[in-house]
């Protein structure tokens, strides 16, 4: 009997993170949409939208770590694993018609070298490879 238990045991220690395990929208439901939405249109110019340029952005080559160095994504508590299949679904659920012809996904190590180097100032980063943050269009006049 005891034999027996240790073997269940063992198979479900083993089994249980790949079934307990979040799906990527899962992990954007819970670790992003707080300030991003559920549907990622975010709530500008505070927090961008996920829509449309983050694909664009996927072309140069220093933008490829920017959505893993960001604080909310540096600071999500989820594996470097979780974290890059939370932004490639996110890169190809908001941004499909925006994506490289040739994107290839973000990868693990990529994503873990990047959360590494937290950015201070994303949106001086963004201005310096990609192009400053528009901020005319939500600015009341």
């Amino acid at each position: 009997m005891l034999k027996r238990f240790t073997l269940v045991a063992v198979v479900f220690a083993l089994l249980a993170p790949s079934v307990f395990a979040a799906s990527p929208r899962i992990n954007y439901l819970l670790y992003c949409s707080g300030c991003h939405r559920p549907l990622g249109e975010g709530n500008p110019p505070n927090v961008p939208t996920l829509h449309g340029e983050l694909g664009l952005m996927m072309s140069v080559p220093e933008m490829r770590g920017y959505l893993a160095r960001v604080p909310g994504s540096a600071h999500a508590p989820i594996t470097d694993a979780e974290l890059a299949e939370v932004l490639n679904w996110m890169l190809e659920q908001f941004n499909a018609e925006t994506l490289p012809d040739d994107f290839k996904k973000l990868t693990v190590d990529e994503v873990r070298a990047a959360r590494a180097e937290i950015l201070a100032d994303p949106n001086g980063y963004r201005a310096d490879f990609w192009k400053p943050y528009d901020f005319s269009e939500y600015e009341k006049e």
